[in-house]
């Protein structure tokens, strides 16, 4: 399955999970196109000073591939600094939160799957 950008549903998030500012949401795939037990897999552009605010993964995996722009992000005990070609996952019970410090806008694909 091919999906061009075009083609990709787009939706704009005010305050997402409690954060700050508006997030774009590009979703890559919809969880209905999946076989595998997936919630999301989307390309997010957080423009600077937003974030997406903390939130736990009890029953689910999160990965973030930082693709570009750099941030804070905070784990729940450390806040550490990312930048474009990162990777981050948080499941298991963690949560995480993400903000936009720098001066251009951070965008990271973010998937979702769950167990």
């Amino acid at each position: 399955m091919i999906h061009t950008e075009r083609e990709m549903k787009q939706e704009i998030r005010e305050s997402m999970r409690g954060g700050t500012g508006s997030v774009t949401i590009r979703h890559i795939f919809t969880k209905d196109e999946f076989s595998a037990k997936a919630r999301l897999c989307a390309r997010l552009t957080i423009p600077p000073g937003a974030s997406i605010g903390q939130h736990q993964h009890e029953t689910e995996d999160e990965v973030y591939i930082i693709t570009r722009g750099t941030g804070m992000l905070n784990d729940g005990i450390n806040e550490t600094r990312v930048a474009g070609g990162d990777a981050i996952l948080t499941g298991n019970g963690e949560s995480h939160s993400i903000k936009n410090d720098g001066v251009e806008d951070l965008e990271l694909i973010a998937v979702i799957m769950c167990y």
